[in-house]
């Protein structure tokens, strides 16, 4: 009788599994991904920054980073997965979505939406192809391979000057900051609706969450964009 009410009993596994085949499991999944890549966004810009500090400073943080390689990769191996996830469970939704509305409207105006809502599954896959860039660039060498072996006078690797050599392109500053305004709208939509998808935003909360999306995407955009258009304009050398 006990294995009976057993068997009864759904395994975790397969709530899991039915949770994520599920619209409401996959916004989950979205907003929580979505998180965990804004916090690393918040770190990512606040290491980078550390450039205004002088060459000593950025170059002992990426060293400090690199001391502690499975560590590092473990961080890596985790973001990767946040975005793999993200980016899946974003695109079966959009096509969930359009499954549901076969038919296209017969008017296309547009009522209760907004550029950042209506753009965010494309304007994710072009940061998606920053991000390849960026790490080809930056961090594989695949892109001036050459960068990898900048040392500076205590033999660190100069992250200062790759960072200078990097974004003295104008080509590539341009492409940067593209990136960032696409991830700025990104972000002005996607945390606010992921407070939402989690139960954490309600119509009287609405305001105070969408502001505060806007505003934290508004700061990310300008922070990012301060390392370029500083070197750009020789102020960093």
């Amino acid at each position: 009788m006990a294995a009976s009410v057993h068997s009864l009993q759904p395994s975790a596994s397969g709530l899991i599994a039915r949770l994520w085949r599920s619209s409401l499991g996959k916004k989950y999944v979205m907003a929580i991904t979505g998180f965990g890549l804004f916090i690393f966004v918040i770190g990512h810009l606040l290491g980078n920054l550390q450039i205004f500090l002088g060459r000593d400073q950025i170059n002992i943080y990426a060293e400090t980073l690199k001391s502690m390689p499975a560590l590092l990769w473990l961080a890596r191996s985790g973001l990767l997965a946040l975005v793999i996830l993200h980016i899946v469970s974003g695109i079966q939704l959009a096509l969930a979505n359009r499954r549901a509305r076969p038919e296209p409207y017969s008017t296309r105006k547009v009522v209760a939406s907004t550029l950042a809502n209506r753009t965010i599954l494309y304007s994710g896959l072009i940061i998606l192809a920053f991000i390849v860039f960026h790490l080809s660039h930056y961090t594989l060498g695949f892109v001036n391979p050459e960068y990898l072996n900048f040392r500076d006078a205590a033999g660190r690797h100069d992250v200062y000057r790759m960072m200078i050599e990097g974004f003295s392109n104008p080509f590539v500053s341009v492409f940067y900051i593209i990136a960032m305004a696409l991830l700025m709208l990104h972000l002005s939509h996607g945390v606010s609706s992921g407070f939402q998808s989690l139960g954490l935003r309600s119509k009287r909360s609405f305001v105070f969450f969408d502001k505060l999306a806007k505003i934290s995407a508004l700061l990310i955009f300008l922070g990012n964009c301060s390392i370029p258009l500083a070197i750009l304009a020789k102020l960093i050398k």
